[in-house]
């Protein structure tokens, strides 16, 4: 009964015009909330929505999806308060709930604001994203993959010159792609040997920056052009693009992925529709994606390939399927496949608790928000 009544809703807002997930009140506080209404055919996942790269996105009636209105009006305005500038809620596809902040309510971290890149015409944020940028390459390796330029168990050394880390060549030569994408490479943060890889699970985001070297290698394009052209373009992201960062904070990894909230829930509505848009693969090998989705290693369970993983569980409020890209100041892509839920969150650190406090209460909040 849901679904007819979501069809028939469907159907009047092509022939109405616009229906908006909230009152009015809440539409005049947003941006950008204009409903799409052309119709899509996605032979794998007909019931996923698949924005257009030009313009507006389709909205979804929050009770006739089965969602609280009133409760994800309280989420979006507690999310908010709390350090956010962006938040954007999909569900399978449609805009469920969109709010911005420009640069967010109150004063901002000094760290905020070197990672803070521009407002866009609509005052939305873009940010360096931070770590939210390594589920993008576990992608891109993705496609990488299947056009057979690197394969997950090369030798880092097949593709970057000898000396790519402060390891002895020796120990340099029994690092693979595979260990730099699970963070189990060995080495510590300047690159320096520590143990035998694969035997040790540490978070190491310079360790990581060289897989990006090495799709730069293998591909014979420069980072901005094989994103452009493997995942930007199919997809229709039009605000992204990597940005050479301060010197303050270049120590580990030179370059930012600098993105908006709409880019960044096209990566995960991608993601929950299994590697296609609108019925065109874009991410061809499923090998690697599930693989990038499960643990990569038994150190870290619930860390794949550059993606957090909730299985085993680490945010008990949230679907145990889903999974995340996360980056420092609580950015976020959370996907939920069970929910068909894509859920984005820019902006600085949450004002009162950890960024792991802020992810259990607005998951907390948010399925408690479903009818």
């Amino acid at each position: 009964m849901q679904r007819l009544t979501l069809v028939l809703t469907l159907f009047f807002t092509a022939v109405f015009g616009s229906i908006s997930p909230f009152g009015k009140a809440f539409r005049q506080n947003a941006f950008g909330q204009n409903a799409e209404t052309a119709s899509v055919d996605s032979s794998a996942k007909p019931d996923l929505y698949f924005p257009s790269q030009e313009g507006p996105w389709e909205l979804v009636d929050a009770e006739h999806a089965g969602w609280n209105e009133s409760q994800l009006e309280s989420l979006a305005d507690w999310t908010g308060k709390q350090g956010s500038t962006s938040l954007l809620i999909l569900w399978r596809g449609r805009v469920l709930v969109e709010k911005h902040w420009g640069k967010g309510l109150g004063a901002s971290t000094q760290r905020y604001q070197r990672m803070f890149v521009r407002l866009n015409e609509s005052q939305q944020a873009i940010e360096d994203v931070a770590s939210v940028q390594k589920s993008i390459v576990s992608i891109l390796v993705g496609v990488a993959v299947h056009k057979k330029l690197l394969q997950v168990d090369d030798f880092v050394s097949m593709h970057l010159a000898v000396g790519w880390s402060k390891a002895t060549r020796e120990q340099e030569a029994k690092i693979k792609v595979k260990h730099l994408l699970s963070m189990t490479s060995g080495l510590t943060d300047d690159l320096k040997f520590r143990v035998k890889p694969g035997t040790r699970w540490s978070y190491n985001t310079a360790a990581y920056a060289l897989v990006r070297d090495c799709l730069v290698a293998s591909s014979g394009m420069s980072v901005h052009e094989l994103t452009r052209k493997w995942l930007m373009d199919p997809i229709g992201m039009r605000e992204s693009e990597w940005i050479p960062r301060a010197k303050s904070i270049t120590a580990l990894n030179a370059f930012g992925f600098a993105s908006s909230a709409r880019d960044l829930a096209r990566v995960g509505l991608l993601m929950l529709a299994e590697g296609e848009w609108a019925g065109r693969k874009v991410l061809h090998n499923d090998r690697f994606r599930i693989a990038s989705l499960n643990a990569s290693q038994t150190l870290r369970p619930n860390y794949g390939y550059l993606w957090w993983l909730n299985d085993p569980v680490r945010l008990p409020t949230a679907p145990s399927d889903m999974y995340a890209a996360n980056g420092a100041l609580g950015r976020r892509i959370f996907v939920s496949p069970s929910e068909g839920l894509v859920v984005v969150r820019l902006g600085d650190e949450p004002k009162k608790g950890s960024a792991a406090e802020f992810d259990r209460e607005f998951w907390r909040r948010l399925i408690a928000a479903k009818q």
